[in-house]
């Protein structure tokens, strides 16, 4: 399949450079040079975003000009589209992991490398500062790439658990094993971290519909 000379065509015959391309489908240049040379294909999603910045059939970029089955054309759209669902699933995973690692930092750094006397310091550095802050880009990029579909905005409720449970295992716990007893959790500390989430996830939806919108009408 000769899709790079086609999405080559296409794109000059629209008066578009590969640095106009690459900006409405959020990728380098050298990508879109890679697939118009042949040397890398476009996952599916891109393809379908190229048909309409270029205003011509989907039809005419992903089929040869000899006659192309049924199948080979199915196990191409499945191919693709299984390489931008795993793309997605990586940038996720490393997302989270970067996320709980900040808050497993924040533990450790209360228990380790803290002492009473500076209590107050860690809550205004950690739980009011970086943990809040951590948790409003987080849910940013979350918005901005809309993972998880409109389910996303659930994984609020998981920031602001997380959220409390950063408060119970420092403060918390310390006082409990201080005192020798048992504190009740700061559920208080769940529509906090949740509110700071939505924010965030907010601000993200608002920014890829706007960029939405702006590439359509240009």
């Amino acid at each position: 399949m000769d899709i790079g000379g086609k999405i080559k065509n296409a794109r000059i015959n629209a008066g578009l450079t590969q640095e106009q391309v690459a900006e409405f489908l959020s990728v380098s240049r050298q990508t879109i040079s890679n697939w118009e040379n042949g040397k890398t294909y476009p996952d599916i999603v891109s393809v379908v975003k190229m048909s309409d910045l270029y205003d011509i059939s989907l039809d005419h970029l992903l089929k040869e000009e000899k006659p192309m089955s049924k199948s080979d054309y199915l196990n191409y759209l499945e191919e693709s589209t299984n390489t931008v669902k795993s793309r997605t699933r990586l940038s996720i995973i490393i997302l989270i992991a970067v996320y709980l690692g900040i808050w497993a930092a924040s533990l450790i750094a209360f228990w380790f490398f803290g002492s009473g006397s500076d209590a107050l310091g860690y809550s205004i550095l950690y739980l009011w500062i970086l943990l809040p802050v951590t948790t409003f880009i987080v849910s940013l990029i979350i918005g901005r790439n809309n993972y998880w579909g409109h389910k996303k905005w659930f994984a609020a409720a998981g920031f602001g658990l997380m959220y409390m449970l950063a408060e119970y295992g420092t403060f918390s716990a310390a006082n409990m094993v201080t005192f020798h007893k048992i504190n009740v959790p700061e559920f208080i500390m769940i529509p906090v971290g949740a509110v700071i989430s939505l924010i965030g996830m907010g601000i993200g939806a608002g920014v890829r519909y706007v960029n939405i919108k702006r590439k359509k009408c240009s």
